[in-house]
Formats: C-alpha cells, structure tokens, sequence
C-alpha cells in the first residue's frame, strides 16, 4: 500500500527534485541556466565544507619564500596562498621558472637567474598556463660575422651590434596573472657577483682598473678573467693584471697562455675541462674557449651567462664576452655561422 502523501513529504520532494534540476540544468546550452565558472557541480559539493571552499577560492598569494633569491637563480621558492591548484606557470622578472608544481594552497618552482644579473627587486607572476622557458636575450646575429674584431686577431672595440634584443618567445604579460608577489634578486654568491661584473661590463669597459687589450690583440682574455677575479680569484705573480692594464701576464691577456695555464692549476681553482660535447655539465660562471681555424690553439674566450635546454632536448649556452662585445652570444651560432668549422670546449667549475 502506498503511503499517504503529506504537505511535508511534497516539501522534502520539491527540494529533492529542484537539487535533480540544478544539476540537469549545467549540462544545457540555454544561457539562463548554465552554471557559473567555479560553481559546485552538484548537491553533494554544496556541503564538503572547509575543502571546498579552499578549492574554490580566488587564488591570492600571501608570502614567499625566501624572500631573497641569488641574481643566478637555481634555488626553490614557495608562494603560499590560496586557490593556487590551477597554477601551471611561473614567471620571475619577465623570466619564465622551471619545475613549477602547484596544490590549493603552495607552488614551489626553481627560480631562474634574473635577466642581467642586476640586484633589485622581481615581480612573481602565476599563470594557469604553462610558460615556456625560452634565452633572457635572443641574438640570432650579433653581426660577429668580421674576425677582424673577435678574439686575438684584433683592432679595436667595436659595440655597432651589441645592444641585446628582447627574447622572441612569448612570455604572458604580468597583467594575466591570476596571483603575484615579489622577490628580491641579491648578489649573494661568488657566480653572482661574477655574473653582476660580466653584465655591468661587457659593454662599459672598466678601462680605468684595467684597460684594454684591443689595441694589441683582442679584449677577450682581460674581460674574461677580469670575472674570474669578481667572482674571488686573487691574482698572482703568473696572474695579475696591474697599473690600469700597463702591466699584465700573458696568462691574463692571451688565450693561448691562458688556456694552458687554466689546466695546470686545475686543482687549484676546482676546474674539470671538458669537450664541446659535454654540455650538461656546463653552468653559468664557466669558462668557454675558442679555436676558430682549428690549428689547436685558442682565437677567443668568453664567460657562460646562461645554459637552458629546448624542447627538444638541445641544451644551448649563450656566453658573454668582449670582441665582440654581447652579455648573450649563442655558442652554435659562433662556431657555425659566424666561424664555420670552428670549436670550442670549456673549463668547468666542479663546486
């Protein structure tokens, strides 16, 4: 027998139904019934409490952590906040993060070198979209096409091509961000500080401490260990450089004493040399050389300003250096394009 159908048994009905239309209504294409971005999908998620709205929340970024990041990058940083799930990009300074990992309330990624190795403060952009990590500076041609001016072969400074262009790839403006906060870059190591001095100085030479090796050969040797003493080398009776440049060594002006003298004090300075092929082992700070004729002996020198890998698995270094004068100068790009048949191999840092 049926029971009898009371006032309140159509009341508890109604409602049970109205829940059932809510629910049939989402999946309508009329715009009078559709269910809003973030709106609960049914009845159940209308009452799971404190969880749900965590992961509904608008997302908000409260802290960071460390609030001070090396100008290299290469350390974790966390962003805690809420409604962070959605988050699948990082930018720090307009320079895309890697290893960005997101939950409702925290996202960690690896915090890329900041753009010119300039201490100050960086703004932390989340997206809901990836971000391609793509070069801080695109040269496809820093117009180094003259050996005229590259290396030990000569004349004098030349800058008409070394004003660095913007990357090309896209990187999504801070204004689509659904979350940010900021950092601050310091020069907190001895990479950094080496990096802080090959970016105020690849293109202004410090003449005044060390003058300039154009005039007899080429500046890329004094640049180069220029930074090395930035980064804390002290020179030394087969090193130095003195008298605003009127006294030098060979090992400190000439790749060819310079390269050889980096092997013999290999132990000394915790270097490794390695081959043009042993590219995963190469980190900003190290040392690049170069033979441009391949008769074995080093035309030119430059310091790694920045090592990334492509989306094909490529990993491309961009180096800074004088002669000519570019804090990004593409490695293949040198060795191909502007000097085929040339190469290069590199003395790393072991620590």
């Amino acid at each position: 027998m049926t029971a009898p159908i009371t006032r309140r048994t159509l009341l508890s009905l109604a409602g049970i139904t109205g829940v059932g239309f809510v629910a049939a209504a989402c999946s309508s294409d009329g715009p009078a019934t559709r269910k809003p971005s973030g709106a609960a999908s049914g009845g159940a998620s209308t009452a799971t409490g404190s969880s749900s709205s965590a992961a509904s929340a608008a997302p908000a970024a409260s802290s960071v952590e460390p609030g001070t990041i090396p100008l290299a990058g290469g350390v974790t940083v966390t962003v805690t906040g809420t409604g962070l799930a959605a988050v699948r990009g990082v930018t720090v300074g307009g320079v895309a993060a890697r290893d960005v990992e997101a939950t409702a309330s925290r996202v960690t990624f690896t915090a890329p070198h900041q753009a010119m190795y300039t201490a100050g403060s960086a703004d932390v952009a989340l997206f809901t979209e990836p971000v391609a990590p793509s070069p801080s500076v695109d040269r496809t041609s820093d117009g180094n096409g003259s050996q005229a001016n590259d290396g030990q072969s000569g004349t004098t400074q030349d800058t008409s091509t070394a004003t660095p262009t913007p990357t090309a790839a896209p990187v999504p403006d801070a204004s689509a961000a659904v979350a940010t906060t900021t950092v601050a870059y310091a020069a907190t190591t001895d990479v950094d500080r080496q990096l802080e001095y090959a970016m105020r100085h690849w293109e202004d030479y410090n003449t005044a401490e060390y003058g300039t090796m154009n005039p007899i050969g080429g500046d890329c040797a004094n640049y180069v260990n220029q930074t090395l003493q930035a980064r804390g080398w002290e020179q030394r009776a087969d090193w130095y450089n003195r008298a605003g440049g009127a006294e030098h060594s060979a090992t400190w002006t000439y790749c060819p004493a310079m390269d050889p003298w980096l092997d013999q004090n290999a132990a000394t300075f915790g270097l490794t040399r390695r081959t043009s092929d042993e590219r995963e082992h190469v980190k900003v700070g190290d040392i690049v050389m170069f033979d441009w004729n391949a008769n074995g002996s080093p035309d030119h020198t430059t310091i790694v300003s920045e090592v990334f890998t492509e989306q094909d698995g490529t990993i491309r270094i961009k180096s800074a250096s004088h002669n000519q004068d570019g804090p990004y100068r593409d490695l293949d790009e040198m060795i191909t394009v502007q000097h085929p048949g040339g190469s290069a191999w590199f003395h790393t840092f072991d620590a």
